[in-house]
């Protein structure tokens, strides 16, 4: 085929489809990746809703795992694809561009049912050991091996170590040590958090949720270089960049942690608890050949099966069909300076506070310890990503805050307590005993600052 754009001429002629996303438009995708999506275990993806619980609260958060993938597969080839005609001297090869690519195809295979709710449950029923980045690696080795791809061990282990993103181990991979590191900072940015993984989720998940953001990755891609082994962008690209980290913690604020949305991740861990001893979902997590048969479909699984020992299951997922949630009791937001006071904070904490043993039980509440951040803890990731000037493409240095704006936080993380009811009645009594803890260090839960309803007890307890 031919066109007036020759570079479209020759992608037509390459062996490969042409797919429409919404997000990136018509994109290319190589036969090499094809062979990967065209198996049971990427196809699977289709069946992992991207925002897990959220879709139940969000309609428009339909998106799979499936696009998401395949997303961060084209930008991880479109940057380095970009790296190797502007700079020639980096010395990238057409290997080097296939494995980054396939590390973006392949970086959430291991996402369970309803995702990170899932993680966390899997997390708990393995004491700690289970995590979804593992089992991406573990279903990357499956996938070849089930399908009789034509890949070697260090094809494999590369792939898997791009997923899981920079780190000293990773030196012994390259052949000249250090060159070509950059590449392992792609799919994953351990140093500073930007890659195209975010690139992909955050654009995607704002489109699908009608979220406004002035935030542009494209840009980014565009304007970035690799300097000293480092993926670097131009110094006019800085608050773009703080706004990709502030389009972040506002998706995590308003939709990943929306209140609701965790009253039905906590009933679907609930059914999945339920559910365990019979189904034996907890030993299906541990090797791929078992895992990678679970999906959102679950629910359905416990709703259709015969045996009456799901019947508790059962009923809690019925509730949730029915809009019958558990029950947000409040929560507040922990000043820097009172944090302590909050680590070991424990439903046996309410119980102390409880006016009579008949107010409620300890099963009767969750407590959820929320972190936000930035994406790298307590830090700003900023004063780890590196910029260059248009008067010396070679050289990198880092921007102070405050010579972007005066309105950049000093805070880059927050720690939010909530509690939530399994019981709907035992509501305000929960919400009391949380009251008296918060009071004790003159804090006072969000309910009570909102709302005339609770007013009378903070008189009370004032006098």
């Amino acid at each position: 085929k031919t066109s007036t754009n020759g570079r479209i001429s020759i992608i037509m002629n390459e062996n490969g489809k042409i797919l429409n996303d919404p997000v990136h438009g018509h994109i290319f995708i190589p036969q090499y990746c094809l062979d990967f999506i065209d198996t049971p275990q990427f196809q699977r993806l289709r069946d992992l809703k991207q925002l897990g619980a959220s879709y139940y609260v969000f309609p428009g958060g339909s998106h799979t795992r499936f696009e998401h993938s395949i997303g961060v597969s084209h930008l991880a080839n479109k940057l380095i694809t970009k790296f190797k005609l502007t700079q020639p001297e980096l010395d990238i090869t057409d290997y080097d561009i296939s494995m980054i690519t396939l590390a973006g195809l392949c970086h959430d295979l291991g996402h369970g049912p309803f995702s990170h709710a899932f993680e966390s449950w899997a997390s708990n029923a393995t004491n700690g050991v289970w995590h979804h980045e593992d089992m991406s690696k573990k279903l990357v080795k499956y996938l070849i091996e089930d399908n009789a791809l034509d890949y070697e061990k260090k094809d494999i282990r590369l792939i898997t170590e791009y997923i899981g993103g920079y780190s000293s181990k990773n030196l012994q991979l390259i052949p000249n040590k250090k060159d070509k590191m950059f590449i392992f900072d792609i799919v994953a940015n351990m140093r500073n958090s930007v890659d195209v993984d975010k690139f992909d989720y955050i654009a995607r998940d704002c489109l699908n949720l009608g979220i406004k953001s002035s935030y542009d990755f494209d840009r980014l891609i565009t304007f970035s270089r690799v300097i000293d082994d480092e993926i670097c962008f131009s110094s006019k690209e800085v608050f773009n960049v703080y706004e990709m980290f502030h389009t972040r913690y506002s998706l995590f604020k308003q939709v990943y942690s929306h209140r609701v949305s965790k009253a039905i991740e906590y009933m679907l861990q609930d059914a999945l608890s339920l559910a365990d001893p019979y189904l034996e979902i907890s030993s299906r997590i541990i090797e791929p050949e078992t895992f990678y048969l679970l999906t959102d479909c679950i629910i359905k699984e416990i709703e259709c099966s015969p045996l009456e020992e799901l019947n508790n299951a059962k009923s809690v997922i019925k509730k949730l069909r029915k809009r019958d949630l558990y029950k947000y009791v409040d929560e507040i937001l922990v000043p820097l300076d009172k944090r302590h006071f909050f680590l070991k904070f424990s439903k046996h904490d309410l119980i102390t506070f409880r006016i009579s043993e008949d107010d409620f039980s300890i099963d009767d509440i969750i407590i959820q310890k929320l972190k936000l951040n930035y994406a790298m803890q307590d830090r700003n990731p900023v004063d780890n990503v590196h910029f260059y000037s248009r008067n010396n493409i070679d050289e990198c240095f880092t921007i102070s805050s405050n010579q972007v704006s005066l309105l950049i936080p000093n805070e880059f993380s927050e720690y939010i307590y909530r509690i939530f009811s399994r019981n709907p009645d035992n509501v305000s009594n929960i919400r009391k005993a949380f009251f008296c803890y918060c009071k004790q260090f003159d804090l006072i839960p969000n309910s009570y600052l909102k709302s005339d309803k609770y007013s009378f007890e903070i008189n009370n307890n004032n006098n």
